[in-house]
């Protein structure tokens, strides 16, 4: 079990900083993360078998970002919400069948694009070492090279991830909406091996993208019976959200919406300062700035972006590792179809 933040300030002793909390946290985050992938999942997985993988990825991620900027955003989000469903398996990359809606067709995944990307790097690596590599490891390493791409840090991702056989629509259900409050992100979070860190921390990939309206636009009007805009929303924020999502729908342009910070395409700490500012884009942003189990992190964050980098590797360490199948699965052939 991972130990907690509490756990590590004894009586009758000053508290440590934030950030030596937070970095102590981490230390025994990956000590715990080591024991539970060593018989699972490992860097050198495909050294072997195939040892371009990497690169291949690599240069499939950076030339369709080149060419489409919201491509980083996409595969990131992509990664979290394969991970958040089934675990880390793939399952949001199989197409819907006949008989079976997958998870890419359930409605919060059908904002979800660029699956193309994937494919791509799955083309190549079948013809550089056919049917060793997974589409869930791709995934993994393709949502790290994004974020460095992107300006954020860089890490060994973990492999040996076989792909799931099973993607249902109905499951996309459980992915937690922009409207949760603080406890149901931790309930969610912690129900995947995640804890209160993970949660602050996997936000942060909200420094990445852009939202329609329909995703914010409940803060903006009628609130609730006290307040038409909700009062979290710095006022002058609420005001250009409310000219670029009109009322009417039918005045919106059809890329209507806002970035997720002011620098939506670099990955920083941007974003937890904009928390801290009142000008965080969904319900779920500013919650965590609202509640005293959140908002210690933020603060820390907006405050020392080597810190938020060196969380996040471990976050996303940690998720990487959600619901991993390293035996009962397959190596799919083709990423949108079961073999």
């Amino acid at each position: 079990m991972f130990l907690s933040v509490v756990s590590l300030i004894r009586p009758n002793m000053a508290p440590l900083p934030l950030k030596n909390l937070l970095l102590c946290t981490t230390i025994f985050a990956f000590l715990a993360l080591a024991l539970l992938s060593q018989a699972e999942l490992d860097v050198h997985h495909y050294d072997h078998t195939c040892p371009q993988l990497e690169k291949i990825i690599k240069d499939t991620v950076l030339n369709a970002s080149q060419h489409d900027p919201k491509v980083p955003a996409r595969i990131l989000r992509m990664f979290f919400h394969d991970c958040f469903i089934r675990g880390c398996d793939a399952s949001v990359l199989l197409d819907s069948t006949p008989t079976s809606k997958a998870e890419k067709d359930g409605p919060p995944n059908i904002s979800v694009r660029s699956f193309y990307v994937i494919d791509e790097a799955k083309a190549k690596l079948e013809k550089a070492c056919p049917h060793i590599v997974s589409c869930a490891d791709i995934l993994a390493i393709a949502a790290r090279d994004v974020v460095t791409l992107s300006g954020g840090p860089s890490w060994e991702v973990l492999k040996g991830r076989k792909d799931g056989r099973v993607s249902k629509a109905s499951d996309t259900r459980n992915l937690p909406p922009p409207t949760s409050n603080v406890s149901q992100l931790i309930q969610s979070f912690a129900s995947r091996g995640l804890d209160v860190k993970d949660l602050v921390t996997l936000s942060g990939g909200h420094t990445l993208g852009f939202s329609h309206c329909s995703s914010f636009e409940a803060r903006l009007r009628n609130f609730n019976l006290l307040h038409d805009v909700d009062p979290s929303l710095d006022s002058k924020f609420a005001q250009d959200l409310k000219q670029k999502c009109p009322e009417k729908p039918s005045f919106r342009g059809h890329n209507a919406g806002h970035f997720l910070d002011s620098t939506a395409s670099a990955f920083d700490n941007d974003y937890y300062k904009r928390l801290l500012a009142g000008k965080g884009l969904f319900i779920s942003d500013q919650a965590i700035v609202g509640d005293y189990r959140t908002r210690w992190i933020v603060e820390a964050f907006a405050k020392d972006q080597s810190l938020f980098f060196n969380e996040f590797i471990a976050s996303m360490l940690k998720l990487g590792n959600v619901g991993v199948l390293s035996h009962n699965g397959e190596v799919r052939r083709d990423c949108r179809v079961v073999n």
